[in-house]
């Protein structure tokens, strides 16, 4: 079955405190040469077909539901 990936990001200019935690923790784990860290989600979504309608229906979803489009972005893609 068709699936189609969603992934949420917070829009650049909004703080991350997710991200700078973990990326605060890096070094003590052991971890070196990252130099940042942002942290979203990324929702999967099984469909029956992968139709331009089906598309922007999710993408409509997305828009609504699933992202805070005020400060996140978001993506839709096709996953093989």
């Amino acid at each position: 079955m068709p699936r189609i990936v969603v992934d949420v990001m917070p829009k650049p200019e909004i703080l991350d405190p997710q991200g700078k935690a973990v990326l605060g923790a890096l070094p003590r784990l052991g971890f070196s040469g990252v130099t940042e860290v942002r942290q979203g989600k990324r929702f999967e979504l099984e469909v029956a077909d992968t139709s331009a309608a089906t598309i922007a229906e999710i993408e409509k979803l997305a828009e609504t539901f699933l992202a805070n489009t005020v400060i996140e972005n978001f993506v839709v893609r096709i996953e093989a």
